[in-house]
Parts: structure tokens; C-alpha cells; sequence
């Protein structure tokens, strides 16, 4: 198995991607809006990846956030609220705003599961800050670290319920980004006392199954690499200061925050410490790079995909109907 999540081209397998699956051993696939057609056809092909595979636990990933990240949309889904909807019930209705988050995570979870979907790459805990980038916007929690840890456990708890796996981040932090990383690299100059601040919802849930790293140079740390590129970063401060030892796996390697070729960032990713590199955009010269150039999977990393994917599948059957009328009839209380 290679270290390394990629993408899809269309709804269905081709056969040249069949062919290049079936023998690099991915460990694992992403799937975005030009996957997704209706219900059918997303279940024959999350189907078809768990039989190329043979590991009826690959995961199986999704950007299904809510608000504007949606890959799963109408009219053959529901849109769901952006995380920003929870944050503002939370300032009047703290415990109503957690349960609230918790039915609309097991809503979402259930509508993944539906179709073979095991993984989503949700929740942000990127605490959010006056002049942060417009790429975080309504996708944060909040301002405040208690609060977006609390929404984001609940998040978590509640894609858990639903036999999903959820993914946290941007490890160690977005929010203080000005630039959107898909487009340049982010530097944050804050010093490590401010950066503390940042971290402290990572910390709360640094028990979660998986993580994605942020493309954001921070010089307090590590002033010439990305997070996702430093070993100081993902050693120092992502495994100890937070305690991270789940799945850690990069942002989109094609991001244009990182520089180099698809190959080069994704070997230096692995360098760093990330345990998987995910490469989203199905292009068959550069995944056919990546795979050529990653070794196999080193025994720890998969084993924290192990333990990441332990829980998957094994969610509580509660109406999606049910769900999404507990989460609406709560946040009515905005």
C-alpha cells in the first residue's frame, strides 16, 4: 500500500485509473463534486474502490462541510448549514448549539454512509481571526477556542454515530492566515505565545481518528518550511505539544502554497512526518509520479490508519429526517 489518498476523474472508473489503483494500492480515495451524480451511481463507485482495493475499510473521503463546501449538492442532496450557523447559536445557546452540531454531523454522516462514503474531511478548528482569509471565512467555529472545540467534538461525535469517520483540522491552525493557501503560501509571523491560542482546540481533541495539515509557514516554529513540509512543526508541536497520533495526512498536495512537482511535494511530506499525502486531481502523469516515487506505507502510519478506520461503518440507525429536524428545530433558537 502507498501513502497516498488520490482523486477520480469522473463518475465511474476508468480503466486506465483502474489499471494504475490496482497496482500503486492507494491507501486510500477522495471523491468531489464531479464524482457525484445521484445516489446509484456514487454507491457503484465507492463499491468498485472497495473491490479494486479489497479492503472493505478503505477510506473513502469527502469534503462535505456544509454552506459553501459541499460536494454532494442539490437537487439530488440536501445543503446542509455552514459551520458558522452553530457558532452564532452558541453565543445565546451554548448547550443547544453542541447538540445541534451533533444532529447535523450524524445527518450528514448518514447521508455519506448511504452511498459508501467513509470519511469526511470535517471538522475545521481554525479559530478564527478578524483578518483571516476569505478561503476560512464561515467555515470556522468561531473566535473562541472553547467554543470551537466544543462544536467540533460535537461535529465528531456526531459523523461518528453515523459509522464516519471525521477528519479535524487545518493541524496546526488556518485562522491566523491572510492568503488562501490554494493559491500562495500563507506566512504567520505570531509568536508562539499567540500560536498557543490556535492550538488549544487541536489539543482538546488531539484524541481524533484523523488530521490534516495547513499549508502555513508559522516562523515561530519553523520560519523557511509549511507545516505540512517541516518536520520541527509535525514533530515538535503537532505529535507532542498537541499529542496528535492519529492519521496525519497532508492538504492537497497540489495546493499552490507548496512549490516543487506533485512527486517532490509528496516525498517530503512523507520526510516531514505526515503519514499520507492526498492528491485530489486525478491527473494520471502525476499520480502515476507519486506512486513511483513513495514507498510503501511504514508500519506506524498504518497502523494509526488502522485505528483511524476501526469505527467506520459502525454507526446507529436514526432517520435522516429525524436528525435534520432536531438540528433545524434548534437552531430556530438563533
Amino acid at each position: 500500500m502507498k501513502p497516498v489518498i488520490f482523486g477520480l476523474s469522473g463518475p465511474t472508473l476508468t480503466a486506465d485509473e483502474a489499471a494504475l489503483f490496482r497496482e500503486a494500492d492507494p491507501l486510500g480515495y477522495i471523491l468531489f463534486g464531479r464524482n457525484c451524480v445521484d445516489r446509484g451511481q456514487m454507491r457503484a463507485l465507492t463499491d468498485a474502490l472497495r473491490d479494486l482495493s479489497g479492503r472493505a475499510d478503505v477510506p473513502i473521503l469527502i469534503d462535505q462541510e456544509g454552506g459553501r463546501v459541499a460536494r454532494m449538492r442539490a437537487p439530488e442532496w440536501p445543503a446542509f448549514p455552514a459551520p458558522a450557523v452553530f457558532a452564532g447559536l452558541y453565543d445565546r445557546a451554548p448547550s443547544s448549539a453542541i447538540a445541534a452540531a451533533k444532529a447535523n454531523g450524524q445527518a450528514i454522516g448518514t447521508m455519506l454512509a448511504e452511498v459508501g462514503v467513509t470519511v469526511d474531511a470535517l471538522p475545521l478548528l481554525d479559530v478564527a481571526q478578524p483578518d483571516m482569509t476569505g478561503a476560512i471565512g464561515d467555515r470556522s467555529y468561531g473566535a473562541d477556542p472553547m467554543q470551537v472545540a466544543a462544536l467540533g467534538r460535537a461535529t465528531l461525535d456526531g459523523l461518528a454515530a453515523a459509522g464516519v469517520v471525521g477528519i479535524v483540522k487545518h493541524m496546526p491552525g488556518h485562522g491566523r492566515a491572510r492568503v488562501d493557501s490554494h493559491h500562495e503560501l500563507p506566512r504567520v509571523d505570531a509568536s508562539d505565545a499567540e500560536l498557543a491560542i490556535d492550538l488549544q482546540p487541536f489539543v482538546t481533541l488531539a484524541h481524533a481518528p484523523m488530521a490534516m495539515t495547513a499549508h502555513v509557514v508559522f516562523s515561530a516554529w519553523d520560519a523557511d518550511r509549511p507545516a505540512t513540509l517541516s518536520p520541527t512543526v509535525i514533530r515538535e508541536i503537532i505529535r507532542e505539544r498537541i499529542g496528535f497520533d492519529g492519521l496525519l495526512m497532508t492538504d492537497d498536495i497540489d495546493m499552490k502554497a507548496l512549490s516543487g512537482t506533485p512527486a517532490e511535494k509528496a516525498a517530503a511530506a512523507i520526510a516531514a512526518g505526515c503519514d499520507v499525502v492526498l492528491d485530489c486531481w486525478a491527473r494520471m502523469a502525476e499520480m502515476t509520479a507519486i506512486a513511483d516515487r513513495l514507498d510503501a506505507i511504514a508500519p506506524k502510519s498504518r497502523a494509526r490508519l488502522d485505528q483511524a478506520m476501526a469505527g467506520a461503518g459502525l454507526g446507529s440507525e436514526v432517520p435522516f429526517a429525524e436528525l435534520v429536524a432536531k438540528r433545524d428545530e434548534l437552531l430556530a433558537l438563533a
